[in-house]
């Protein structure tokens, strides 16, 4: 509370970082450490203790002491301004932070990260580009333009949209969320404006088939629990609500916990399935309307990566409850595709994003089938459940 009332609450620091506060960004942590560990607050003031996030620790490594981040792996520390892209001094100051441990932010993409030494073949080369995880995979799925989304379905559902450039002679920008998400810069080619991007992450997607396969014991592989999702063609009303820590975007509810309703003696086991992975597909849309209120901009099409994107039933439902043409890739590590067309554009590889977007090949490309009608009954329905989820803490 103490924090947040220097910073000036809640909106001041959504203001600044575009996140809000919380013990899942890095200096929340760093505070209890300088709070906790005898002598560590002195080292990192001599420049004897340094922080970073795990690029950081690669890149040192890689170059022999080279001590340097991206926009996109600074802005999830919370001391990081998203507008001027630098440490900022009041949010350092406001959680103890020393500028000395802190390692300068460079753009993704050109940035001067270092050179690679003492590592075989890979000597004297330039690290050419830093990405953070989704970042990268919306890179890899070649969201260049105002309104291009991607939902990544792993563990979690990571959903980022493109707002566009900080240039104003470009439509976008850092919008600011009055919905839940957060505010992240995209990427940044060096000489160029930072391109900004909505970003709502699901905290249960794919771990909820792993629950009832290990904790319930449904079945003995995830391939089964979806053949048994297969096996009918709907949940029936059956609404699984996976908040087993809270609830992530766009509710922010630690209270929440898991809730299964909508239960009668017509359900078995396939059901309940199916609803596991329906339950994925209703929080991405409630993601996506809220990227709506906050942008203004109607989602046109989405791209999908991940591993829960081979199940067919995953996609139609998501196609259907978004009401928008799901498109997959022919190759789904978008993520690893992302750096490497960002550091072949800091090489010269390629000459533009233009370039990149082309080779992004279409894999599957699913299409709503029902109707609006229902479309709004489901969604009532799961916001039911939500409901039921709430207030158990």
């Amino acid at each position: 509370p103490d924090i947040q009332c220097r910073l000036g609450g809640v909106d001041g620091l959504r203001e600044k970082t575009g996140l809000p506060i919380s013990t899942y960004f890095s200096a929340t942590k760093l505070r209890w450490l300088f709070d906790n560990v005898p002598g560590l607050k002195e080292k990192a003031e001599r420049g004897d203790a340094l922080f970073g996030t795990i690029d950081c620790w690669l890149t040192w490594k890689l170059t022999g002491g080279n001590h340097a981040t991206d926009i996109t792996n600074a802005a999830r520390t919370l001391l990081c301004n998203i507008d001027t892209l630098e440490w900022d001094e009041h949010l350092l100051e406001t959680f103890g932070v020393p500028r000395k441990m802190l390692p300068s932010i460079e753009p993704s993409i050109g940035g001067e990260f270092g050179i690679i030494k003492n590592c075989g073949a890979l000597n004297n080369v330039p690290i050419g580009a830093i990405l953070g995880d989704q970042h990268a995979a919306t890179f890899g799925q070649a969201c260049f333009n105002v309104g291009d989304a991607k939902c990544t379905f792993g563990t979690g559902a990571f959903i980022m949209m493109n707002m566009g450039s900080s240039d104003s002679s470009t439509e976008g920008g850092p919008i600011l969320s009055k919905q839940g998400l957060l505010t992240t810069p995209f990427y940044q080619i060096k000489g160029q404006p930072a391109v900004y991007a909505l970003e709502g992450a699901v905290a249960v997607a794919g771990s909820l088939i792993q629950w009832l396969r290990d904790n319930l014991e449904f079945a003995p592989s995830a391939e089964e629990i979806a053949k048994l999702a297969a096996s009918v063609p709907s949940s029936e009303g059956v609404r699984f609500v996976p908040a087993f820590n809270g609830l992530f975007a766009p509710h922010w509810r630690e209270d929440a916990r898991g809730v299964i309703c909508g239960l009668t003696f017509f359900h078995k086991k396939a059901h309940l399935a199916r609803a596991a992975i329906e339950a994925a597909s209703f929080q991405t849309a409630e993601v996506f309307d809220a990227m709506e209120l906050d942008s203004g901009i109607k989602l046109s099409q989405l791209k999908v990566d991940g591993g829960m994107t081979v199940n067919p039933q995953l996609l139609q439902f998501l196609s259907n409850i978004l009401d928008t043409t799901v498109l997959q890739p022919k190759y789904l590590e978008t993520t690893a595709a992302g750096v490497a067309y960002a550091a072949g554009l800091s090489a010269g590889l390629w000459d533009s994003l233009e370039e990149i977007s082309d080779l992004w090949i279409e894999g599957k490309t699913v299409s709503a089938d029902i109707s609006e009608e229902a479309r709004t009954d489901l969604k009532k329905s799961w916001k039911k459940a939500v409901d039921r989820s709430l207030g158990w803490e």
